[in-house]
């Protein structure tokens, strides 16, 4: 039988309150634990997770501003803006996107231009942003997709502004075009910290004005402070920053004068540039054919840039800017002016013209566009009637180098620096220019052809246009500028943006007064431009020129009938008006079209009939003129 065990009664009181002790201890521990925890997140981390907090409640959204306008110097819109519903997927909240765009195509239209866009967006952005798969939404669409809203998440309605270009291809080649910023234009503007003015802000300009000025009419983005839901859609705006609208853009461009332009030249291509001497204000900048830039704002469709780009009239191409011609005899004006100032002319001096120009000791024949010749010719009647003998011989005695450092003067050969991107230089050749390009030394012979604006001498519209205008002014050369004022959108007030005076060439007034009297004869009977000329209630000096697009072989003719149209002359024609006191200077050239006074020379006439007399042309068409047997 076992011994029954006698409870010890102050010893398990002993133990139990030991225990109790322990468990005592450990519960006051993690009670100090916690609120050490707790002084720690409220106290010393107090700042940290209240931003934390703030930021999963506030969101802070961009307010884009609005693109300022470009308009003409008589207030007529250029390009403006409009306000349209997109419809926009977020890539990144969307698990199968293909599926998405489908499934989508059964509520809005989505065709296939429109997906094949998408796709090419998203390559080119941050999978994080939303971009459109559809724009310009109708009222019906916007209501069949705001029904089904609940179905496609990460897809979203928004009202945005579309940039939009009235006058399409009248103006495509100066107003430019904006685009959809790409992934270099984005490092860009990294790289000049501008990315956070751009937050939100879809396009840029990508050419043009638009390009030139993007700056001054993008603006400066605004913020919203919203307060948003756990879903993450906005519940209400705490506070806002408004954007600041970009500028508007006001050109000393006429609207009216550069469509009576653009109709003059009828289904030719060319340029025409027309500048008012005393300022370097362009008031008419025509490049034809063009293009419609409303296509690009949105990302052309392939189809169309196909066509654009493998169009064999080069739509694209600015030809008033890009575009580089000999210049032909409208190099001439300028030849004579070196003649009298380097000595190597007198008004008196006076060659007699067999029809053609030899250098000593060789046998190959310059020859002039007068076959037989114009027998004696001085200064002024080298200019009248354009003789090449004259300028041939002319060249050899001023030589390569005199006429490169002199006649540059007048901007050949160089930018002129006009507020467009993309400008060329053209060539003014000189003995360095041809041994840096072609690792060759100057020949006599190339001299001979420099003297009536052909061999390497290539230039632009523009260039010769603002040349004209050196002329005009006495000498005084003006930075050719597109914009004449910025408008601030709030006040309404117009900033002058002024003219650049950049030199003045010392030109002895008796030398100008030569040439000019010349070229004032140039559209009076007896001159090359004297059917043009006819008629005007008013005095003006003109210069023609026909440069060669193929070499004619020695012992040849040149027959315009048995050529391929594209092989064809070019026409220049270059002016100022009126003759006493010019208020416009202009160069029009005529692609492949034949003799400058028959296709170019009308074309300027009509324009200086619109600017001086406010006469339209009879159905907007320009009548055409033939002559007698002109040279150019």
């Amino acid at each position: 039988m076992p011994v029954a065990e006698i409870p010890n009664a102050p010893l398990e009181i002993h133990r139990f309150r030991g225990r109790l002790l322990i468990a005592a201890l450990i519960v006051s521990a993690m009670f100090l634990v916690l609120v050490g925890r707790f002084v720690h997140l409220q106290v010393f981390q107090h700042a940290h997770y209240d931003t934390l907090a703030e930021s999963n409640r506030i969101s802070i959204a961009p307010v884009v501003p609005n693109r300022g306008l470009i308009l003409d110097r008589n207030g007529v819109e250029l390009a403006h803006n409009y306000s349209a519903y997109t419809l926009e997927i977020t890539p990144a909240k969307v698990q199968n996107l293909d599926a998405l765009i489908d499934e989508l195509a059964t509520v809005v239209d989505i065709a296939p231009k429109d997906r094949k866009r998408f796709r090419k967006l998203l390559d080119e952005s941050k999978n994080f942003e939303s971009l459109p798969i559809r724009s310009r939404l109708s009222d019906e669409e916007v209501a069949r997709f705001s029904v089904n809203r609940y179905r496609f998440p990460g897809v979203e309605i928004k009202a945005r502004l579309f940039r939009q270009y009235p006058h399409r291809d009248l103006t495509a080649h100066i107003v430019g075009y904006i685009g959809r910023i790409n992934s270099k234009e984005v490092e860009a503007l990294e790289a000049s910290g501008q990315t956070a003015n751009y937050r939100g802000t879809d396009h840029i300009g990508k050419t043009g004005l638009e390009q030139e000025y993007e700056t001054r009419l993008h603006g400066t983005t605004g913020f919203e402070q919203v307060e948003v839901d756990a879903g993450g859609r906005a519940v209400r705006t705490l506070s806002r920053t408004p954007p600041a609208s970009g500028d508007n853009l006001v050109l000393s461009l006429d609207l009216k004068l550069q469509e009576i332009a653009w109709q003059a030249f009828g289904e030719r291509r060319g340029a025409l540039v027309a500048i008012e001497p005393n300022s370097g204000a362009v008031l008419a900048f025509v490049s034809k054919p063009g293009f419609d830039p409303n296509l690009f704002v949105d990302g052309i469709d392939s189809q169309s840039w196909e066509a654009l780009n493998k169009s064999i009239d080069r739509p694209m191409t600015n030809r008033a800017l890009q575009g580089q011609y000999p210049p032909g005899s409208t190099f001439k004006p300028f030849m004579a002016l070196a003649g009298l100032a380097l000595g190597k002319r007198t008004p008196e001096f006076t060659i007699s013209d067999p029809g053609f120009y030899t250098l000593p000791g060789l046998s190959h024949q310059y020859r002039d566009w007068k076959k037989g010749g114009h027998g004696a010719v001085d200064l002024h009647r080298s200019l009248v009637i354009s003789c090449d003998t004259y300028y041939y011989g002319l060249a050899t005695d001023l030589g390569i180098d005199a006429i490169h450092d002199y006649v540059g003067q007048f901007g050949l050969g160089r930018k002129t620096g006009i507020d467009l991107p993309g400008e060329m230089p053209g060539i003014l050749p000189s003995s360095q220019w041809k041994m840096r390009r072609f690792r060759q030394k100057w020949y006599a012979g190339d001299t001979v052809s420099v003297g009536i604006g052909q061999g390497y001498n290539i230039a632009t519209p523009l260039q010769l246009a603002h040349a004209m205008a050196v002329l005009a002014a006495n000498g005084k050369v003006y930075r050719p500028q597109l914009a004449s004022h910025i408008q601030d959108v709030r006040s309404r007030t117009l900033k002058p943006m002024g003219s650049e005076l950049v030199r003045s060439i010392a030109i002895k007034p008796e030398h100008l007064q030569q040439v000019r009297a010349a070229l004032v004869d140039v559209t009076r009977p007896g001159g090359t431009a004297a059917q043009a000329g006819k008629g005007a209630p008013y005095s003006f000096a003109g210069k023609t020129g026909t440069a060669q697009v193929v070499a004619i072989k020695q012992g040849e003719s040149y027959n315009e009938s048995q050529v391929q149209e594209r092989h064809r002359d070019h026409a220049w024609f270059i002016a100022y008006a009126p003759a006493e006191n010019p208020t416009i200077a202009l160069a029009v050239l005529v692609e492949n079209g034949g003799h400058g006074s028959s296709a170019a020379a009308p074309i300027a006439r009509t324009v200086l009939d619109y600017w001086l007399l406010g006469k339209l042309p009879d159905g907007m068409q320009p009548k055409p003129v033939v002559g007698e047997e002109q040279g150019d």
